[in-house]
């Protein structure tokens, strides 16, 4: 169904979007998406430096300084 719409079905809907919401409402939208994608990424990147805070955390080497000098 979607494969049929071409360039100017695209422009048809983009227009009846624009005289639907207006463009200040499109625009304040268009904002609100980028504040989201923009707080996603921040949060992937947190989420990536405490995985790899985990990973050298359980990395660390806790064998007794007893058994260390025995082997």
């Amino acid at each position: 169904m979607l494969n049929n719409i071409g360039l100017p079905g695209l422009v048809l809907i983009v227009v009846v979007v624009l005289v639907l919401f207006g463009r200040g409402k499109i625009a304040s939208l268009m904002g609100e998406v980028g504040k989201g994608i923009s707080s996603f990424k921040k949060g992937v990147s947190e989420g990536k430096k405490e995985l790899e805070a985990a990973a050298a955390e359980e990395a660390k080497d806790i064998t007794p300084e007893s058994e260390k000098t025995g082997s």
